[in-house]
């Protein structure tokens, strides 16, 4: 029997389970090569700690590395950022006592972002440079005809349909889901980088993630991949506040800073702590390692 001891988190609405004791060693090298080893050696943690029947398609996970790294993941794999786990794990260290208000910096494999702990609980998100890739990318959709968004980088890859036709209440959540799904069918003949497809309708959008499951959070890379649209197309100005609603909701405050022809954008919102716990893994369970 071995146990991981984590500590369970939601930002608005989204879950974050992040490993504090008990995770795996990955050895020397850079966080990056540290993520390829436990891709390659350990994803079986990632499984039983993220997937039924100790996790749900939803959860978000996120192992702490010495000396201030995070790696992020999900039910079927890796991500390169996560700005809701990001607000998570931040909210998580201040929980254990292990840091007080002000500037953190957290290393992730696409680069190091810095957040900041307000006195009111509150987390700023200064995310990696983010960009639009390809504009009005149209592509042909089963069910659906012509679709057209853009392709953006906020710290993981995004097609970004800005004023889709449908609704984005949480009561059609199951239409939603199957549109966002047939439209990375169709983005992915043509840019098959694209892993998170963002549905957005004036400010409120809805977040398909790799794995299936949406974003119940406004989605920390989505609205940083959202910024970098605006900002190409000069409908925000630099320093001002665009709110992003999530379909339950939930609201981030974004802003950015020109970061020469990327930009440098800001996520903030609040997440809290919800559970304290450890995951028993015993080698006589048929599902130790989780239901992929």
């Amino acid at each position: 029997m071995t146990s991981i001891e984590y500590v369970d988190s939601h930002t608005g609405g989204e879950p974050t389970r992040t490993i504090i004791a008990g995770g795996p060693n990955l050895g020397p090298g850079t966080l990056a090569q540290k993520l390829e080893v436990f891709r390659r050696d350990f994803d079986h943690i990632r499984s039983a700690t993220v997937n039924e029947p100790r996790g749900s398609d939803v959860m978000v996970g996120a192992l702490l590395v010495e000396p201030n790294g995070v790696i992020f993941f999900n039910n079927v794999g890796y991500l390169g950022m996560c700005g809701h786990g990001a607000i998570g794990v931040i909210a998580t260290l201040a929980y254990l006592g292990r840091i007080q208000p002000g500037d953190h910096v957290l290393e992730t494999p696409v680069g190091p972002v810095t957040a900041t702990l307000h006195e009111d609980g509150s987390v700023s998100i200064a995310n990696v440079p983010s960009y639009r890739e390809t504009k009005a990318l149209t592509v042909e959709v089963d069910g659906l005809g012509k679709i057209t968004g853009d392709v953006a980088w906020g710290g993981n890859w995004f097609y970004i349909v800005h004023d889709f036709a449908h609704p984005i209440e949480l009561s059609e959540v199951e239409p939603l889901t199957d549109a966002a799904w047939r439209i990375r069918q169709a983005v992915n003949k043509v840019a098959p980088q694209v892993d998170h497809i963002e549905l957005c309708r004036g400010n409120r959008n809805f977040v398909l993630c790799p794995g299936k499951a949406y974003d119940r959070s406004p989605c920390g890379t989505g609205t940083s991949a959202k910024l970098a649209c605006l900002a190409a197309d000069k409908k925000l100005a630099e320093g001002e506040i665009w709110h992003q609603e999530s379909i339950v909701g939930s609201v981030f405050e974004g802003t950015y800073q020109p970061d020469g022809d990327r930009i440098r954008p800001t996520i903030k919102g609040r997440a809290w702590v919800n559970a304290h716990g450890r995951l028993l893994l015993d080698p006589s369970d048929p599902f130790i390692h989780g239901i992929a």
